[in-house]
């Protein structure tokens, strides 16, 4: 990692102090933001996480745990522990994988289908306190805004195209 001197230390010391970084507002508003799904989808004893992978689920179809984990960023224990909660809860089956016994398949149940109403309500009600916030325009800006960030940073919708990043060079 390169050293940084003390005289970009100070100036950045300096910036800090006038506007703060731009990561903790950012971490915050998500938090809040979370918080008040999670309070909206506590009625149908899902989280948030949960509803994003019962959306996963529904563009990919039939898939593998280990494969949804992978999807996702988490650990096959995580997706597991998750998987059971959606299984007790109706909303998805795992069967074992009829090309490999060493793995499961899960696909979403009818409940599960009708619960995706229910989290997209969630999350348009979600979309609604951006917008009443920051104002339709600037709203739809964040959003854009924070659709590039994801992207630039190597992120995508879990079972969705992976973006292609130009590079500078070839911009």
């Amino acid at each position: 990692m390169k050293r940084i001197d003390q005289f970009h230390v100070n100036i950045l010391t300096m910036s800090m102090k006038k506007q703060g970084f731009l990561l903790h507002p950012l971490l915050h508003s998500g938090n809040l933001v979370e918080d008040r799904l999670r309070t909206r989808l506590a009625p149908y004893g899902i989280q948030p996480r949960q509803a994003r992978v019962l959306a996963a689920l529904n563009r990919m179809g039939p898939v593998s745990q280990v494969e949804l984990a992978r999807e996702f960023h988490i650990s096959a224990a995580s997706m597991s522990t998750m998987s059971s909660r959606l299984i007790a809860a109706k909303l998805i089956s795992r069967k074992p994988n009829e090309e490999t016994a060493r793995s499961n398949v899960l696909t979403l149940t009818d409940e599960g289908r009708k619960m995706l109403m229910e989290i997209h309500q969630a999350w348009h009600d979600m979309d609604q306190i951006i917008v009443e916030a920051l104002g339709a325009e600037r709203a739809e800006l964040f959003g854009k805004m924070a659709l590039e960030l994801r992207n630039s940073l190597g992120g995508r919708t879990p079972g969705g195209k992976r973006v292609k990043i130009e590079d500078e060079e070839s911009a």
